[in-house]
C-alpha cells in the first residue's frame, strides 16, 4: 500500500504529464468578428444596406409611439359635440 506522500507524488506526476494534445496557440484561420464577409470593394453598398437596416429597425417603434400619441391626443383634443335629441 502506498503511503500518503508517495500517493500524492504519483497523483502530481500524473497531473503534470496530462496536457492537451493540441497546440495551445494554433491559428484556426482568420478571425471574423462579423457573422458575414465584410466586402472590401463594396463599402458604399454595404454602408447603404446597414443604414437601411438600422433606419427600418429604429423607425418602427418611433412611428408606433408617434401614432399612439397622435391617436391619444386626437381623442382628447377633439371637442365633443352634444347630440341633439329629436
Amino acid at each position: 500500500m502506498l503511503s500518503t506522500t508517495a500517493r500524492s507524488f504519483a497523483v502530481r506526476q500524473h497531473a503534470r504529464t496530462f496536457h492537451a494534445s493540441v497546440l495551445r496557440r494554433s491559428e484556426h484561420g482568420h478571425y471574423h468578428h462579423l457573422p458575414f464577409d465584410f466586402p472590401g470593394e463594396k463599402k458604399a453598398a454595404f454602408g447603404l444596406k446597414v443604414f437601411a437596416f438600422l433606419v427600418s429597425g429604429f423607425s418602427i417603434p418611433i412611428f408606433a409611439s408617434v401614432y399612439q400619441l397622435f391617436v391619444t391626443f386626437k381623442l382628447v383634443l377633439t371637442p365633443k359635440v352634444p347630440e341633439l335629441c329629436h
